[in-house]
């Protein structure tokens, strides 16, 4: 079997816990920066890792003062913001473990996850969520309390703990080992309840030494990150961490509808996303010069193939020629230095995780001056397990194992994986867990593939495979990607399973499609009316057109459908962290696909 593992670069001590990073800040830098939040008036103001840590103490105290053991598990259902941080690592000082739920979660799904996981207290955002929890609150009686952030829960909570001593702080956060529980996170739940990850004070501690060695450029010195995605996903709750000890700065934004005030006024030098941010950013971008008239769009083609050339020239041997670094920085003055100030102005990194980013959207953000580290990874393995690291990035690949870490290939193209970051087990599910290991690898369901310097390439997902009646195995996702990059399209969904040919639903981009009508003259359309509309649908044919050169002509999309509606957190198409769930996709259009379908043998397939 394939195999690529990269040594580890840090041992850790055997007798800490994640306090010991936050310790550690304070003792090296008390009066430096730890975090930044807004400070009312457009700016940001500085949280001293002293500050942070003294007001860490005092919700800890509050959740002794309720009578909260060591062990105990405490939900966390809110917006990204510094109070879930304070949050996170309060339960961390008295020795609790967090349990991160999503604000977009059913009542069923909290319900289960609180009952699973037995939580005792949960804090959740707003009046609002706290009602929907009093809706199924008799029937978790394990659940004490929930208090809400909009209603100064970390205040109650640091009132009730005034009489608590120092000295039980100090205690409890000494009692956990590296083999403890840190955090219980849920998985998303696409094929039933949702499972309890386990994940360990040393998957953290471990993952993020050597995370930090690895990437010292990106993480380390005078770095500074603004987290949007929701800190109940398992990479946003890593860099939540992984700042601490890095000496890194950290601000929070709790709505993506003012993220481009947020980035030009905090300007981190490093982002997190997932790559539908930037599709968003690219396609946005994109449709503002095409509302701006034909000669700013054809500018803007223009430049953005420019700056890929350029940005795949840097991987020959030879590099960009002359002429070529010429066009580079002309492209960059009419187009993408603007496109560079709207992400900050000083973003140099974005980490990107979460699904396949495509080569081109790779090639494009490097032209612009930020370079993608393109990285793979799962709630199971505490987030990273391979990343392209400064130095050596190969635009398309995930990168290579972080150190500590190893990735196998099985027979049958599955990844398998080990290291530091990988979980000890699903919470009270021993069949699960025994499941997803093979003779100690983690059994990631997802497929790849190594070159011959180790890097790994994902090429979909074991249990999404599509076998069509030819008999042709086809990875959907390689498709999806693609045909989603177009500025129109919202969701692709890619099917075929024992039929003649591979065909697709189509969803469209409620944001970006009045624009597009505006530009071509149909402002009037609405959204079911563009989905059977000519030239909505030749544009669509164009992205599939573009989808189907990745491919053989056996794998290639033949037909699609336009849907009326989109996939949605809400309609219960998307799971929390945003993937589509396929099977009840495929279950509730199942008269669309059919469609597809129907005159096949006309047509000759």
């Amino acid at each position: 079997m394939p195999e690529s593992s990269t040594p580890r670069l840090v041992e850790v001590d055997p007798t800490s816990n994640l306090n010991a990073f936050l310790a550690q800040r304070v003792a090296q830098r008390p009066d430096g920066a730890l975090f930044e939040e807004r400070d009312g008036e457009g700016g940001w103001r500085p949280v001293t890792a002293r500050d942070f840590d003294a007001r860490v103490v005092r919700v800890a105290k509050g959740l002794v003062a309720r009578g909260l053991e060591p062990g105990d598990h405490v939900g966390i259902m809110a917006h990204t913001s510094l109070e879930w941080s304070v949050l996170d690592w309060a339960c961390w000082a008295a020795s609790l473990v967090p349990v991160p739920l999503y604000e977009t979660s059913s009542a069923e799904q909290v319900r289960w996850s609180c009952e699973d996981s037995h939580v005792r207290l949960l804090v959740v955002e707003d009046d609002a969520m706290a009602a929907a929890v009093a809706a199924f609150r008799s029937e978790v009686p394990v659940l004490d309390d929930v208090l809400a952030l909009s209603q100064d829960a970390l205040g109650v909570l640091e009132a009730e703990g005034a009489k608590v001593d120092d000295a039980e702080i100090a205690r409890r956060r000494a009692l956990a080992t590296l083999d403890d529980v840190a955090t219980v996170i849920y998985t998303s739940g696409t094929t039933g309840n949702p499972k309890g990850v386990e994940l360990t004070h040393g998957n953290f501690v471990d993952l993020c030494a050597n995370a930090i060695a690895k990437m010292h450029e990106v993480l380390a010195g005078n770095s500074r990150t603004l987290l949007f995605m929701p800190m109940a996903h398992v990479f946003a709750r890593f860099i939540a961490v992984v700042v601490v000890p890095a000496g890194a700065v950290l601000a929070h934004a709790s709505s993506t509808t003012t993220l481009l005030d947020d980035l030009a006024s905090f300007r981190p030098t490093f982002l997190l996303a997932v790559p539908r941010v930037f599709e968003k950013v690219y396609n946005s971008s994109e449709q503002k010069a095409a509302e701006q008239g034909r000669a700013t769009r054809a500018v803007f083609h223009w430049a953005v193939a420019s700056g890929i050339r350029w940005s795949r020239a840097l991987d020959s041997r030879r590099g960009p020629g002359p002429v070529l670094r010429a066009r580079h920085r002309l492209a960059d003055a009419l187009v993408l230095r603007r496109l560079r100030t709207a992400l900050g102005g000083d973003t140099r990194w974005a980490i990107s995780g979460g699904a396949p980013l495509g080569e081109r959207l790779g090639h494009f953000f490097r032209s612009v001056g930020v370079t993608v580290l393109e990285g793979y990874g799962l709630t199971e393995t505490t987030a990273p397990v391979t990343v392209n690291v400064p130095g050596h990035v190969v635009i398309g690949t995930v990168g290579p194992p972080l150190p500590g870490s190893a990735v196998r290939i099985a027979d049958d193209g599955e990844v398998l994986v080990r290291g530091p970051g990988v979980f000890r087990g699903y919470h009270g599910n021993d069949a699960a867990t025994r499941d997803a290991f093979d003779d100690g690898w983690f059994r990631t369901g997802d497929l790849g593939a190594l070159d011959g310097d180790g890097m790994l390439t994902i090429t979909g997902r074991k249990k999404e495979i599509i076998v069509t009646a030819g008999g042709k195995n086809v990875a959907p996702a390689v498709l999806e990607d693609r045909v989603r990059a177009h500025p129109l399209v919202s969701q692709c969904v890619v099917v075929g399973d024992a039929r003649p040919f591979v065909g697709a639903l189509i969803t469209l981009d409620a944001e970006a499609l009045p624009g597009w009508l505006a530009v071509h003259g149909k402002p009037e359309l609405t959204i079911e009316q563009a989905a059977a509309d000519p030239d909505v649908l030749a544009a669509l044919q164009q992205a599939v057109d573009r989808a189907n050169q990745a491919v053989s002509r056996a794998e290639s999309i033949r037909k699609f459908r336009v849907l009326g509606t989109d996939f949605t957190v809400e309609n219960g198409y998307l799971s929390n962290k945003l993937g589509v769930k396929r099977f009840l996709v495929l279950k509730d259009f199942a008269g669309e696909i059919d469609a597809l379908y129907a005159d096949a043998g006309k047509h000759g397939f």
